[in-house]
């Protein structure tokens, strides 16, 4: 695999395990969309996320997740269960499109999980704090436009990680770099 090639596939894996932390299953679902339509090209061990049955379960995933964000307090319970679903489907994703046959697969999944469950991880904590705080300062009626922009985020930052990876892996990292910036800054005070 050449470097270009090698720098696209870490940042498609990067941005899309970034939005894993705005919604579990929408970037998912754009995957596997991309990939049963030959936009992106699928591993043989990963083809199963380019089928038919996985593009119809992510998409009612989605629904259901979208939805859910919207039903006070629901939200919240949602975040708890939703953080060690991101942090494996970011893992996934990351995984995803790093190289099989050049690299062992231990070191892999290793990097993969990492990089694509940290950073998804990390987002999911940092947008479930977010909504707290709306929770406790508007009674959680400011917790559906919080909702939409997570959606929104998730969405087109889904779509845009497949046409510029590289640009959406540098938000992406600095997003993070950022939340983990205010939780130290934070936790100084």
């Amino acid at each position: 695999m050449d470097p270009v090639t090698g720098i696209m596939a870490v940042s498609l894996g990067i941005s899309l395990s970034a939005c894993c932390g705005f919604r579990v299953f929408l970037p998912l679902l754009v995957v596997s969309i991309a990939m049963k339509a030959g936009w992106i090209p699928a591993d043989s061990s990963e083809t199963w996320i380019g089928t038919w049955p996985a593009i119809v379960s992510f998409g009612i995933a989605s629904l259901l997740e979208i939805l859910a964000y919207y039903i006070p307090f629901i939200d919240n319970v949602l975040d708890t269960i939703a953080t060690p679903l991101a942090i494996g489907a970011g893992s996934l994703l990351a995984t995803s499109f790093l190289p099989v046959g050049d690299w062992d697969p231990m070191f892999r999944w290793g990097l993969g999980i990492l990089t694509g469950g940290g950073i998804a991880g990390t987002i999911q904590l940092g947008t479930s704090a977010l909504r707290l705080v709306s929770t406790k300062t508007t009674a959680g009626t400011g917790n559906s436009i919080l909702a939409t922009g997570e959606h929104l985020a998730a969405g087109i930052g889904s779509v845009t990680a497949l046409f510029i990876p590289v640009v959406m892996a540098v938000i992406c990292l600095g997003l993070v770099f950022f939340l983990i910036y205010r939780l130290l800054v934070r936790s100084k005070r």
